[in-house]
């Protein structure tokens, strides 16, 4: 048996916040280079800082005079750090940075000890600062070079005027509290941050600014109401990375979300945090939500003028009863878009080496569904018998005994490759590549508990590989 499988991934170590410092305490011990570093960030912030340490450097000192910190001359001893709400271990000496550490931790502050990751309660992010539009990028300390790659690139793309025309806009939203709340209101910020504001900047600077917000919100109080509009969304395989820009789009624009039980969580953390997420999954041979009721779910929440995303595993014209919602959508006269995403097929041939097609080998490709066996008398399965055809089986872990029994009875090769794919694309993938005699048991033995795809008449290339040494029957094995 040809069996890969890959890891999970690892949850995250470090949850990113924002803490409010406004009329808080942070308290820094040390007066060295690693010091400074650290002041030159806090002092964008509204902190107040205090610094001790027996000396400073003078940069430290000239800060003091200005106001812009406290500084007191000596080793840190308890109750120098009562009340803080953050505190910084840099004397760059591992045993005072420890026993400061441990006095702070005492009085109840968050303690981050410089460069030891291992003993911090937090970490500094790089930060892009656009005041007020802060983003802050962490690798948990394992790839500072690449966070200072992906500020660099970020710095690039976000323009000076962000910051201007963020702060100018937080006055202004309460006005916008007459817009109704969802699609309505973030078509009017879209608009203002992207065409209107940039434009009033340009043109006049934040003076222009203000009269830009007013008019725009006044032409967006005048129009009607924004009717409800469906995406029916391709999510692909599962590898986030296989979704399309369009289906990004639909999902940063979405209201509601309504996904199939195949939908990675991965993919549904690319919706707008804001957005209603629904589970409409449908378990083969198993509980399931009713079509009616999905139809109906679709249709009340556009006619409720929100965004819906109907976001389907795959492409949602294979096997995705596109039609059946298309209709309850037409007939409620409601817009609509239909996005398609890399069906499990294209991505399951591509993880193993192979293509659906091949001159002289086959010119045509059979996509079957494993669930519906009611349909099963309908195939052609004399025809999907002969040497070279090649058939991409959604759903058919189930029914692989009946698929192979109707294929062995039609004159199916017993050596014909079939290759098994569960999680197609996603990090715990595992291909099986056995034969058409041995797809039962060796599927059975392989206890696959993920959704499958069975690739008939394909072979991964090392399998192909080994074949040229082996019989088939011995690589199933």
């Amino acid at each position: 048996m040809f069996y890969i499988g890959l890891e999970k991934d690892a949850p995250m170590n470090h949850f990113p916040i924002f803490i409010a410092l406004e009329g808080r305490t942070v308290v820094l011990s040390g007066g060295g280079e690693a010091a400074l570093a650290k002041l030159r960030l806090l002092m964008k912030t509204t902190a107040r800082l205090t610094v001790i340490a027996p000396q400073v450097a003078p940069e430290i000192h000239r800060w003091a005079a200005l106001g812009k910190l406290d500084v007191i001359l000596r080793a840190q001893v308890e109750g120098d750090v009562r009340g803080a709400t953050l505190f910084y271990a840099a004397n760059e000496d591992a045993i005072e940075d420890a026993r400061v550490a441990a006095l702070a931790r005492g009085e109840g502050a968050l303690v981050n000890i410089v460069d030891n990751l291992h003993d911090s309660q937090f970490i500094t992010p790089a930060i892009v600062d656009r005041d007020p539009v802060t983003v802050a990028i962490g690798t948990e300390g394992a790839a500072p070079v690449l966070a200072r790659a992906i500020k660099a690139d970020i710095e690039a793309r976000l323009p000076a005027t962000l910051g201007p025309l963020a702060r100018i806009a937080k006055t202004f939203r309460k006005a916008v509290d007459v817009l109704p709340m969802g699609a309505k209101r973030r078509d009017f910020w879209a608009e203002f941050y992207f065409k209107t504001g940039p434009h009033a900047m340009a043109q006049a600077g934040a003076t222009g600014v203000v009269p830009a917000l007013e008019a725009l919100l006044d032409a967006h109080i005048q129009t009607q109401t924004k009717r409800g509009h469906i995406d029916l969304v391709g999510a692909g395989p599962g590898d986030p990375e296989l979704l399309t820009l369009k289906a990004r789009q639909a999902l940063d624009k979405a209201d509601v979300v309504i996904h199939d039980r195949l939908v990675t969580p991965e993919i549904l953390e690319l919706a707008r945090r804001e957005a209603v997420i629904i589970d409409a999954g449908k378990a083969g041979f198993g509980t399931a939500m009713a079509q009616d009721d999905i139809n109906d779910l679709i249709v009340t929440h556009s006619l409720k003028g929100l965004h819906v995303v109907r976001l389907k595993a795959g492409d949602p014209t294979v096997f995705g009863r596109l039609d059946e919602e298309l209709d309850a959508i037409t007939d409620a006269g409601l817009p609509y878009t239909i996005i398609p995403g890399i069906t499990a097929a294209s991505a399951a041939v591509a993880g193993i080496g192979q293509s659906l097609t091949k001159r002289q080998r086959n010119s045509s490709v059979r996509f079957l569904t494993g669930h519906d066996t009611r349909g099963f008398a309908d195939h052609d399965w004399k025809a999907l018998a002969r040497a070279g055809e090649v058939a991409a089986i959604y759903m058919g872990k189930k029914s692989a005994r009946f698929i192979q029994g109707r294929l062995l009875m039609h004159g199916a090769d017993p050596a014909t490759p079939v290759t098994v794919i569960e999680n197609v694309s996603r990090p715990d993938q595992v291909t099986l590549a056995t034969t058409l005699g041995a797809l039962e048991p060796a599927l059975t033995r392989a206890k696959l508990n993920g959704p499958a795809l069975t690739l008939f008449g394909l072979s991964p290339r090392a399998a192909m590989a080994a074949a040229h040494s082996l019989p088939l029957q011995e690589i199933a094995q």
